[in-house]
């Protein structure tokens, strides 16, 4: 792999394997899925919902108080490089989706190498139509639909707003750290454990696809992420009909979807302007 420059030093390693890039990697991980325990011990929520019968197919529905009107809605997919993580770890999202006043739908889906990229897109987009379709059901208004993702999860984000499905209904997307080219990742570590195919490559590239363009796209990264993350995004932004880029300040891969969940830091204010510019 190439050389990344980190402050004053230079080291040569993968990438796009975090735990080289982020020392505090396995720190930050162990902080959201506490803070997201307790989350899940302190919001109102629907916990496991089913929006279809296959593995993982379920999804947290978190409430904000007080809701006596329709609420605006938004769905986060967690990242992991499509093999690790679960919605559970990432409930912690919904403090800040709850707190801007929307009701706040955490995604699962099945993992690769057991399943491949098309079960895992299809699976995305199911459970944005059961969103939709039941709304109403759980309080929220299913025309003021917002998004967001990490890493792995704002690629899987990217195709619920194709041009193929327009109108999206999704308002506005916050795709955080994403991957919108996979050919790259093949000459990564990742390949040895999901041994992405060419007809993968092919076909679940978000750069080669077009998108609603009535969707607003906001394509941060960590400004401390490794330089793919950000050709990556800057290349996706210039395809995109509608799309603002941005670069979080002090964060990196890890770090930045931490923050989702804190108030006061900048991607939760991304995520808050997000809901409420269009709720």
């Amino acid at each position: 792999m190439g050389k990344e420059h980190l402050g004053r030093f230079t080291v040569t390693a993968d990438p796009f394997r975090i735990r080289d890039h982020a020392i505090d990697f396995d720190r930050i991980v162990s902080e959201i899925i506490e803070r997201s325990d307790e989350t899940r011990r302190t919001l109102r929520m629907m916990a496991g919902v089913r929006y279809g019968d296959g593995p993982n197919e379920s999804l947290d529905i978190f409430f904000p108080e007080p809701l006596d009107q329709p609420a605006p809605v938004h769905i986060f997919i967690h990242g992991g490089y499509w093999r690790m993580f679960s919605k559970r770890d990432y409930s912690y999202v919904a403090d800040t989706v709850t707190a801007a006043g929307a009701i706040a739908v955490i995604v699962d889906y099945a993992l690769m190498p057991l399943v491949r990229m098309a079960t895992i897109v299809d699976q995305m987009r199911r459970a944005k139509a059961w969103v939709l379709a039941h709304a109403t059901e759980f309080g929220g208004d299913p025309e003021k639909l917002t998004i967001s993702g990490h890493s792995a999860g704002a690629h899987l984000a990217s195709f619920l707003f194709t041009a193929g499905d327009t109108p999206s209904k999704v308002h506005c997307a916050l795709l955080l750290g994403g991957l919108y080219d996979l050919e790259p990742l093949r000459a990564s570590f990742l390949q040895n454990e999901v041994n992405f195919t060419d007809r993968e490559v092919a076909s679940f590239s978000p750069i080669d696809h077009d998108h609603d363009p009535a969707t607003q796209v906001v394509l941060a990264v960590g400004a401390n992420e490794t330089s793919p993350f950000h050709a990556q995004a800057d290349e996706f932004a210039e395809r995109l009909p509608n799309a603002r880029r941005v670069d979080i300040a002090g964060t990196h891969h890890m770090s930045s979807v931490r923050d989702l969940g804190l108030p006061g830091t900048e991607a939760a204010a991304l995520l808050i302007g997000l809901i409420r510019n269009h709720d």
